[in-house]
């Protein structure tokens, strides 16, 4: 039987994903660690909607699942990750094409995770976050941060991958 991807089958597909998108997001509170891994693990997800059922449905797979983990997720933290930097997969093939691609990927995280976490800390007040931070001291805040750049680009490695590619 030709397997044909339809319209249909393209929402259908992607609603479906997306309700693993906001499971996978809810377990966040689990273990601490899933407040980064949570978000990863979506961004596979999308990968699979991009090549699956195309940019259009993509975009709208993650302001669905965006905008329904912010609202449901219990981890906040992890749900705003998501939120800056869950789109990842739509763009990585553009900034594939650029020159000096590492540059601009590096970018687009550093300048990400610092918004997102100044608007935590200054603008919605997360306490737990604050908390957090002020715990840890500034010196362990640079090593998270250069992790997390080296955690994206092994995401960016794997989703360079194309996982999922339909032929």
């Amino acid at each position: 039987m030709a397997s044909k991807r339809t319209p249909a089958s393209s929402v259908a597909l992607g609603g479906v994903l997306a309700a693993l998108a906001v499971v996978v997001m809810s377990l966040g509170t689990i273990i601490p660690i899933a407040t980064y891994v949570c978000p990863m693990l979506c961004a596979l997800l999308l990968q699979a909607v991009l090549n699956t059922c195309g940019v259009r449905i993509a975009w709208a797979w993650y302001g669905a699942v965006a905008i329904l983990s912010l609202l449901l997720a219990p981890d906040k933290e992890a749900a705003a990750v998501f939120a800056f930097l869950g789109y990842y997969p739509i763009v990585k093939p553009r900034l594939d094409k650029t020159r000096l691609r590492w540059l601009w990927k590096g970018l687009l995280f550093n300048v990400s995770v610092v918004v997102m976490y100044w608007l935590l800390l200054r603008v919605f007040g997360l306490t737990r976050v604050t908390e957090d931070f002020e715990e840890i001291g500034a010196v362990m805040l640079i090593i998270l941060l250069i992790l997390g750049n080296v955690t994206f680009f092994l995401l960016d490695k794997l989703l360079g991958k194309r996982l999922g590619k339909r032929k």
